[in-house]
């Protein structure tokens, strides 16, 4: 009886993981993970083009840090614990931090110099 692993190869090991989920039903699951109706964000957007919208439950790539004080962990987390109980809606912070986001960049892309964050910025 052989008593060594067999471990994958480096070539497995190494692969692009950036094509084709091969596993079973991924093709169901990554159409059903993709935001419906919108268009993928490009490098340089057209000016032109519809204002972003939150990206929602998709793997997210890119990582900023927020530092919050106390008080507005504590409302941002209150705020998620009254949407789950009072509206039955189940989301994480950072959830509700991008609708926010996205909400500002709506705003700000639809009024220009009249839109809130250029007034509270300036």
């Amino acid at each position: 009886m052989n008593r060594r692993a067999s471990l994958p190869g480096a070539d497995e090991l190494f692969r692009a993981t950036s094509g084709r989920d091969e596993r079973p039903g991924s093709e169901e699951r990554s159409r059903r993970d993709e935001p419906r109706g919108r268009a993928r964000l490009s490098p340089a957007p057209d000016p032109a083009a519809d204002a972003p919208e939150a990206s929602g439950r998709v793997r997210h790539d890119q990582k900023i840090t927020v530092y919050l004080t106390a008080q507005e962990l504590l409302d941002l987390e209150q705020a998620r614990l009254r949407l789950r109980a009072e509206f039955d809606i189940a989301v994480d912070r950072g959830r509700i931090v991008r609708e926010a986001v996205a909400e500002l960049l709506q705003e700000l892309h639809e009024r220009g110099p009249d839109a809130a964050v250029v007034r509270r910025l300036s």
